[in-house]
């Protein structure tokens, strides 16, 4: 109700204006009132159609019979205040009826007390509350309409700029798979311009093939899919097609737009992954090369482990017999050329000592060197073990096996005994020499090998190629370049620096006194003929060192392996400055005591000190009660 006092008010305000009061220009019913009389002044048409023409014998009072005392209120008010207005008196016709209005009453000439009472009923009142509750309704209509159509070109806007910043490839399709929008990323990614797409298929012109280069069956696509049934889906390696026909690996996400109506159409976002594939290409390659190395690592540590070698037994070549120089001299002069060579010479003459003298002065000195003994290789597993294989391959192949080529790659590969391999066996040596290639068992990939060859042996190739026990192909692969080490037996002269050598390992080795090698133990140690070579000198030595604690070094090789020539040479070795009883007695003592340690103490036997010395075991027991007391 105060919303419509309000409306009210000011559409009369309006009417009365500033100026002279005319009651015609008043459309709503007004009169001019005496108050003090009781008397209507005047009245407009408006006035005299409500009460149809019976206007002129009406009082104020008749018109508000039953509500005098509110009547004279009002009017004292207007009186009072200059204007006043009420919806609390109800408009009496002359039939009884009455219906409720609006009275408005302005003071217009205070000397006489005149006023203008402006009558507006009830109906008219709601009918004006109408228009205007319409009209502002419609204005607040427009109002939510504006902000709504400034809110959407906001969103519209932020929308767009949206799609032109976003980093990642954005388009639509339609229902049909059309396409109907493109964000610039997309087109910097594809090659295409967004008047080129819009109402085009998108399969057919950025995802008709795969990266293979087979057609892609457009019921199979996943953005078709799920334009059909209505699922989103999510491919991580496929690839579109840029305008130039450059196949681009991407991941892509696609969503369904629906309606009520079902499927309308389905936003693509997609990245291209090139760079994220090429990194992951290089991490794999990387991965591998880190595996290789890794079992390659594996492999020298075992190897390293199962070789039996004294610390700095390779360090250098010593001797100085003409047949040792020879030796070095051929070193230094194959060393520094990548060509094959083949040591030759009897076990223990030091041919892994040479093979390991020509690698660490060569080119190939800071990469592997990489021993095999083809002796102890089993026949079944020469190609695993020389050239490597896969996991499941044969069985018991549990896992990857680097070979030995491929551990020597970028150095040298000795191979020891080669004069053991089997016959039908050396022909993969040999092409894996030759092309310098190989495969893993089980493995279809075909690796390059960069390794310089030294070869090994204690036989005659020459003789057995001869006896078709050895490729005549393979043998001239090997023997580019021969080297021979000469045994023991022929190069006297390196008795005594090897003897010294190996005593110094063997105390360093034991953490034991080094011994005394007096003149007389080395003329000993020149007199035998060493059948096992430096390897044999060095076993003697080793153990003369534990025995003599500190002391003078003891010869210690069994009289049963001396020949009737070394045992004569030992005896001449004697010196015979005897001049006395007593000269014969310490000669005959200390011969005692050399052949009863050469025998290992035994004096009666086959191998005892008594046959060794001809004489007869119970003789030979009482000289040594005499001599020791």
């Amino acid at each position: 109700m105060n919303i419509r006092k309000l409306v009210i008010k000011k559409q009369l305000s309006d009417d009365l204006g500033l100026g002279s009061i005319s009651l015609e220009s008043i459309a709503l019913p007004a009169a001019i009132v005496a108050p003090r009389d009781d008397l209507f002044v005047a009245t407009n048409f408006a006035f005299n159609q409500l009460w149809q023409g019976e206007a002129s014998s009406l009082r104020p009072s008749h018109c508000f019979a039953s509500q005098i005392p509110e009547l004279l209120a009002f009017t004292e008010a207007v009186l009072s205040q200059g204007s006043a207005q009420t919806m609390d008196l109800r408009l009496e016709y002359g039939s009884g009826d009455g219906v409720q209005a609006l009275l408005q009453g302005t003071l217009i000439d205070d000397k006489r007390d005149h006023c203008v009472f402006i009558i507006l009923p009830q109906a008219v009142i709601e009918q004006v509350a109408r228009l205007y509750t319409a009209d502002l309704s419609v204005r607040n209509a427009v109002l939510e309409w504006r902000r709504l159509e400034s809110m959407y070109k906001q969103a519209e806007s932020m929308n767009e700029l949206i799609l032109n910043s976003a980093g990642d490839g954005i388009f639509g399709v339609d229902y049909a798979g059309n396409t109907t929008f493109m964000n610039p990323a997309a087109s910097d990614v594809l090659g295409w311009c967004e008047a080129d797409l819009l109402g085009q298929s998108m399969h057919q012109l950025i995802h008709h093939h795969h990266a293979n280069g087979e057609l892609y069956p457009e019921d199979s696509c996943p953005i078709q899919l799920t334009l059909k049934h209505g699922q989103a889906a999510q491919v991580d390696n496929e690839v579109f097609w840029t305008k130039s026909g450059r196949a681009v690996p991407v991941e892509y996400l696609v969503t369904p737009i629906t309606t009520g109506d079902g499927v309308q159409g389905a936003v693509i976002l997609f990245r291209d992954i090139s760079e994220r594939l090429e990194t992951q290409r290089a991490l794999e390659q990387a991965l591998r090369k880190v595996d290789v190395l890794k079992q390659r690592l594996e492999q020298e540590n075992e190897y390293l482990r199962n070789e039996v070698r004294a610390v700095g037994n390779h360090s250098k070549i010593i001797g100085v017999s003409h047949a040792t120089r020879r030796v070095v001299e051929q070193i230094e002069i194959v060393a520094p050329v990548d060509a094959n060579v083949l040591v030759t010479g009897e076990s223990g003459t030091g041919k892994e000592l040479v093979a390991q003298a020509i690698h660490d002065a060569s080119s190939r000195a800071d990469g592997p060197l990489i021993r095999v003994n083809c002796a102890a290789i089993p026949k079944d597993l020469f190609e695993s073990e020389f050239f490597g294989h896969v996991k499941g391959a044969f069985s018991g192949a549990s896992s990857n096996r680097v070979g030995r080529f491929e551990l020597a790659h970028g150095g040298t590969l000795f191979l020891d005994e080669v004069g053991e391999i089997p016959l039908d066996l050396q022909g993969k040596l040999l092409r894996a020499l030759q092309e310098r290639k190989f495969e893993r068992v089980g493995e279809g990939v075909t690796r390059e090998t960069d390794v310089r060859i030294v070869a090994a042996t204690n036989r005659d190739l020459r003789e057995e190629v001869a006896r078709g026990a050895f490729r005549e192909d393979l043998f001239f692969r090997l023997d580019v370049f021969p080297i021979h080490c000469a045994p023991l037996r022929e190069r006297l002269e390196d008795i005594p620096p090897l003897a010294e050598h190996f005593t110094e390992l063997a105390c360093s080795r034991f953490n034991i006194p080094r011994p005394k090698i007096n003149a007389q133990i080395m003329r000993e140690l020149q007199h035998y003929s060493w059948p096992g070579n430096a390897r044999e000198l060095q076993n003697v030595i080793e153990r003369g060192s534990i025995l003599a604690q500190g002391g003078l070094l003891l010869f210690d090789v069994p009289a049963r392996y001396r020949s009737a020539a070394e045992q004569v040479q030992l005896s001449a070795a004697v010196p015979a400055q005897v001049e006395s009883l007593a000269d014969i007695e310490a000669l005959e003592r200390e011969l005692i005591e050399r052949t009863l340690a050469n025998c290992e103490g035994r004096v009666s036997g086959p191998f005892g000190a008594a046959k060794a010395l001809g004489m007869k075991p119970q003789t030979l027991y009482s000289r040594i009660r005499r001599y020791r007391g």
